[in-house]
């Protein structure tokens, strides 16, 4: 079987299946590594520092790094393309 034919199976553990909700990350790297911190911070706070939580810590290799960036950018791309399309005027062709 050939690499365009294999499928993915993931296992999810109860405990992650909601995931985490972020609203701020932070990209830090090493010779050697990636790595993507991912917190809850509390904007609503406007003097003094501001409140947060790490909600993950992923740590990858450069090459997955390009990967997933990759990943996003096209993400990114249809999810504005379908945004888009959805923001159109209707208008009345009849």
């Amino acid at each position: 079987m050939d690499d365009d034919q294999r499928k993915l199976n993931l296992q999810v553990d109860t405990e992650h299946l909601a995931g985490a909700y972020a609203n701020f990350a932070n990209v830090s790297f090493t010779d050697y590594e990636f790595t993507l911190t991912f917190a809850r911070i509390d904007h609503s706070v406007e003097e003094g520092e501001i409140p947060g939580v790490v909600v993950a810590r992923v740590n990858m290799s450069q090459q997955f790094a390009g990967e997933l960036l990759v990943a996003l950018q096209e993400a990114h791309s249809k999810y504005t393309t379908v945004k888009g399309i959805q923001d159109l005027p209707e208008t009345d062709d009849h």
